[in-house]
Order: structure tokens, then C-alpha cells, then sequence
């Protein structure tokens, strides 16, 4: 038995060589970082996303209130938006445990879908993390309405993003009311028009509570936010609404 090991070197390699492999590929898929139960834990971040017009010329414009909210965040939760990538502005940081991703996309709100769609499929962010934050005519001045998915209702950059998340609109939303149009005011001049002095103190209001609208969502979930956000305006005072959560 020895002779016939002995005068066979290949064959003992190639066993030896065998059981390394094996050996190997039992170890890396038992791997607790490998094993799908580790892979599906892997949180995704979440794409809060504020629709806006770029440049100065519109800032403190009714159509920028996402933008605006963006910059709340941005500045409660100390992420800075450093850089740009897919045509907008954004910022990386943490909501809680939660990995987040803020931006701005700088296309024009009409064609906000452009940077949207793409920041979507780089980060594989599923669609029921994408939140995005735009001004609502429909909606009383300064309310919000939460809403986990719906249509564009009218508006063009929900209806572009809708288009570059491939048609889908099963994604949440944070309209932000800014009122309707006075008189026979063209519905294109008025999203441009700033605030009035008392309309900016209420908006500005608004916006420190969507700040915790948004932590809420992100923390609790969409439901238990939306059971919040969704209240009738008047029903208490606006600076307190959240203040148990």
C-alpha cells in the first residue's frame, strides 16, 4: 500500500488538493456575513428626496418648500450636503440607526425624475424608501398630508419622478400645502411667488415639524407617522403637535 502511494504522487495531490477546496467552500458559505439571513438584514438607506428649482433666483419660492425641508434636515441631523452625484445635491448621513441620503435634484423641478430614477438604482434603495418631499396647491396653506403612495395629482416633477422610477408609484410622499392661487393668477407664476412675512413664519413652522414627521417615518414607520401627520391642522397647536412622539 505505501509502494502504490508512494509511485502515485499526482493522485495524493489531488486528493489533498480536494479536500482544501471543499474545505474552503464549506467555510465561506457557513460564513455568517455570507449566509442569506446576514445578506437580507443589510439595511438599505433611505432616499429623502426635496423637489426644487436651483439658484437664488427661487429660493424662498412656494415650489421650493421640498428643497426647504431638505435644508431642515440637513441642518437638525448635522448632515452636510457636500457633494453632487446624478444631478443633485446631496448629503450622507444617520436618522437614528437609519443609513439616509438627502438631495436636491438640480434639473428644475420639472425634470426632478432625471436625478431621482438614477440615485435610485445606484444605491438600490427600494421604492418603499424613497420619500419625496414637494409643495402641494391642493392642500391648505401650510398643512401636510402624508401618504405612502399615489399619483402626481398635477404636479410635474412628481409626474417625472414617477416616469424614471419606471412608471411605478408605489413610493411614499410629503406634500406640504402652499395654498391656492388669488384671483385669476396663473397656477406656473404663483409656485414662483414668495411668502408673504406672515406666511414664512408659518411655513417656517411647518417645516420644524415635518422634521419630525420625517424622523418618524424612518424610526417608527410609515403608519404610525402618517396617523400623525395627517391630522386636521387646527386640531392642535402646530408648534406642540408632535412634542409626545
Amino acid at each position: 500500500m505505501q509502494q502504490h502511494l508512494l509511485g502515485s504522487p499526482s493522485r495524493a495531490v489531488a486528493s489533498s488538493a480536494m479536500r482544501l477546496h471543499c474545505s474552503a467552500t464549506s467555510s465561506v458559505s457557513s460564513s455568517p456575513s455570507n449566509s442569506p439571513k446576514a445578506i437580507s438584514a443589510v439595511k438599505q438607506p433611505w432616499l429623502l428626496v426635496g423637489l426644487g428649482n436651483p439658484g437664488k433666483l427661487y429660493e424662498g419660492t412656494r415650489h421650493n418648500v421640498g428643497f426647504e425641508m431638505i435644508d431642515a434636515i440637513s441642518e437638525s441631523e448635522g448632515i452636510r450636503m457636500s457633494s453632487t452625484q446624478h444631478k443633485a445635491l446631496i448629503g450622507k448621513g444617520e436618522i437614528g440607526s437609519s443609513q439616509v441620503l438627502l438631495a436636491k435634484p438640480q434639473t428644475f423641478v420639472n425634470l426632478s425624475g432625471e436625478s431621482v430614477g438614477p440615485l435610485a438604482t445606484y444605491y438600490r434603495i427600494p421604492l418603499h424608501q424613497i420619500l419625496v418631499i414637494y409643495d402641494d396647491m391642493d392642500l391648505e396653506f401650510a398643512r401636510m398630508r402624508l401618504l405612502p403612495k399615489g399619483g402626481h395629482g398635477g404636479h410635474n416633477g412628481m409626474r417625472s419622478v414617477i416616469q424614471h422610477l419606471k412608471g411605478s408609484r408605489e413610493f411614499p410622499r410629503l406634500k406640504i400645502g402652499i395654498g391656492r392661487p388669488p384671483g385669476k393668477m396663473e397656477a406656473a407664476s404663483f409656485v414662483l411667488r414668495k411668502f408673504g412675512k406672515d406666511e414664512r413664519e408659518e411655513m417656517d413652522i411647518t417645516l420644524a415639524r415635518g422634521v419630525d414627521v420625517v424622523r418618524q417615518v424612518i424610526l417608527n414607520g410609515l403608519e404610525k407617522a402618517c396617523s400623525t401627520c395627517n391630522e386636521p391642522k387646527n386640531s392642535k397647536s402646530k408648534s406642540s403637535e408632535l412634542a409626545t412622539m
